[in-house]
């Protein structure tokens, strides 16, 4: 076997890699037994990587438990979990470190079921090289369109076709030009600027580092060949500047300067730069590092930045150069690969996480889910774990960013979320949306004021919440009673009444229950501006939800009741039968068993249904309601 160039400069998890060699990130994809791992393993082999004690342990393991029979198998030095082994998959990403004299790698090895959609999306985020394998047996299957749409929607535009187990078809030439012609046609949409097709056998390092004269028809490079002297991407130094400010740095009062990470271009002091999203222009005066200033700072070096103006930046602004700031925008379109159990829940408040700046998001659209297998588009309403979908975000404050296909590291984000602080989605900005100008409240000769001062009151949502059974129905009923008797005007929206005609197209899934309280939250705020006076009797039970139907009401015109009962009181009471469908399995996302309930922090009204009757409750919150002076007209009319 030919060293092809190789000296065992690398190591598995070792010694740090050489600064003076470059580095190259790429990931393997392919189906479950293509040979991903076999592949790895052979490179980290014939690349020297592995310590010797680790060759002996693949001896061994071999013999005892590997697949190959007879040969050594090479998966085995990157399928580190038992369980992997035992199933013959690899089931997380597993990263590998090595290094030739000519270049450094990562390389990441993901896995190739469709339930491990979110993982090889990790893998693909960093990586600048995809090396996709086809078994030559099989040839191009769903798996391998479904790998390739993922690689290229990852911002990944150069390829190696690595057409593997070509020993089991003779190292025909043929079965390996028809499966290089049926690759290129699937993939000329994808937009890779390179496919690289080569032919290999693995356990036996055809191809991967040294010639084998099985295939003597095929005059390109070896694998390794390829990776060493594939030209890395130089658009982030050519692009325009962007740093990532990590916080301010103060260490006295002489000194005022920013920390951050250049992410693209490069900057020098004198460079007119602008602070994002304010706008603010300033010059550079100095560029401080701990070992002392540079003229020069470009991508990929963190350094403190120091302006010859006074200018607030703080985490999670961008410097860009003065003339090509990146976009700004507080909605925005994207793409999103779902990474939670938890399916997506449209306006439901998520932390959206680009570079270092954090903040609150709704996904206010999904436009359609992206059927991987297919590649074509899909009408749904959420996302499940490893879907992926084109969406519009809703930011709570504008952001700056650069669309994906530019620039991953401006264009990049991840959404969290904000109950169990869990990865809920990586996306990929596209591009701002530009809200309608001319779209605008219209204003009506008979206002608000007119009507409440025609109904002697003043108009309130009183917003009752709390556990199915906990008494909510029973009490708004009475509260309306009670105000009726008084001459008020007043409407309640049940939960019920509402899902027979409304809501009707509305399920019980997450999703299903934000988008519920949207629509109910809108129609209260209508009602409210007739004049009425509402009570919404919905479990409502999350508070993103509540605090959006408060924000849509003058502060002192909602009130929220926490109608709460313990969850074995309610279920006793049970009067539909629900609990005991749920606890059967035949209800799904039932609130209190399968579902969360997220109780109000601060309500206005706190009632606990089993110390105080509905008529005692209902008095108490009327007279709440005439000590704010919601019902009569104040002096001057409302």
């Amino acid at each position: 076997m030919a060293d092809g160039g190789l000296h065992g400069k690398g190591q598995v998890g070792g010694e740090a890699l050489s600064p003076q060699r470059d580095l190259l990130r790429f990931i393997t994809c392919g189906s479950v037994d293509d040979g991903k791992s076999t592949l790895i393993g052979r490179l980290l082999y014939d690349a020297g990587a592995p310590p010797q004690d680790e060759l002996e342990r693949l001896e061994r393991d071999s013999l005892r438990s590997g697949s190959a029979a007879g040969r050594l198998d090479f998966s085995l030095l990157v399928d580190g979990l038992a369980a992997e082994r035992e199933q013959g998959i690899t089931i997380d990403v597993a990263y590998r470190y090595f290094a030739t004299d000519k270049r450094k790698f990562i390389v990441a090895d993901t896995p190739g079921h469709e339930q491990y959609t979110r993982n090889m999306a990790t893998g693909a985020s960093t990586a600048e090289v995809a090396v996709i394998l086809i078994d030559a047996r099989k040839g191009v299957l769903t798996q391998t369109r479904r790998h390739s749409f993922l690689v290229s929607l990852m911002g990944i535009r150069k390829v190696v076709l690595a057409v593997n187990k070509m020993d089991l078809v003779g190292y025909d030439q043929a079965v390996f030009d028809a499966i290089v012609a049926d690759y290129r046609a699937f993939a000329a949409p994808l937009g890779f600027t390179e496919i690289q097709a080569i032919p290999v056998c693995a356990p036996d390092g055809v191809n991967v580092a040294a010639r084998s004269t099985s295939t003597d028809w095929y005059d390109g490079p070896t694998l390794i060949q390829y990776l060493e002297t594939v030209p890395l991407t130089e658009a982030s130094l050519k692009a325009p500047l962007r740093m990532s400010v990590q916080g301010a740095v103060r260490p006295d009062p002489e000194f005022r300067g920013v920390s951050g990470l250049i992410t693209s271009g490069h900057v020098q002091p004198g460079d007119t730069v602008r602070v994002c999203p304010s706008g603010r222009t300033t010059t550079v005066a100095r560029i401080v590092t701990y070992d002392g200033d540079l003229p020069l700072a470009v991508a990929g070096q963190s350094v403190v930045l120091t302006f010859a103006d006074e200018v607030d930046a703080s985490r999670g602004d961008v410097i860009a150069a003065a003339d090509a700031p990146p976009q700004i925008a507080d909605t925005v379109t994207a793409t999103l690969v779902w990474m939670d159990d938890a399916p997506l829940a449209l306006n439901r408040d998520y932390l959206l996480k680009l570079g270092a700046r954090t903040v609150a998001a709704k996904v206010t659209d999904l436009h359609h889910r992206i059927d991987v297998n297919t590649l074509q588009p899909v009408a749904a309403e959420t996302l499940a774990l490893n879907g992926v979908g084109e969406v519009t975000l809703r930011l709570d404050q504008a952001a700056p960013f650069d669309p994906y296909d530019e620039a991953r590291d401006t264009g990049g984000f991840i959404l969290i979320d904000r109950l169990s602080n869990a990865t809920a989605a990586a996306g990929m900005l596209r591009q701002a949306v530009r809200r309608a100008d001319n779209i605008h409240w219209q204003a009506q000769s008979v206002d608000r004021s007119a009507r409440a001062r025609m109904k002697g009151q003043r108009p309130a949502v009183l917003w009752l919440t709390g556990l199915s059974g906990a008494g909510k129905s029973t009490l708004a009923n009475r509260i309306e009673l009670q105000l009726q008797a008084t001459g008020r005007h007043t409407y309640i929206l049940d939960g019920d009444n509402v899902r027979h005609g409304l809501n009707k197209d509305l399920g019980f899934t997450e999703a299903d229950r934000v988008e519920n309280i949207r629509r109910v939250a809108e129609v209260a705020r209508l009602m409210a501006d007739a004049g009425l006076i509402v009570l919404v009797a919905f479990i409502s039970p999350f508070r993103a939800d509540r605090d959006l139907a408060r924000s849509l009401m003058p502060a002192d015109e909602f009130i929220e009741v926490h109608v709460d009962a313990p969850l074995a009181v309610a279920e006793a009471r049970d009067p539909k039968g629900l609990y005991r469908k749920a606890r059967a399995g035949e209800l799904k996302n039932f609130t209190g068993i399968d579902s969360p309930y997220e109780p109000p922090l601060s309500p206005e009204v706190y009632i606990d249904t089993t110390t105080t009757s509905p008529d005692d409750a209902a008095a108490q919150i009327v007279r709440l309601i005439e000590q704010r002076g919601l019902p009569g007209l104040d002096g001057d009319g409302i």
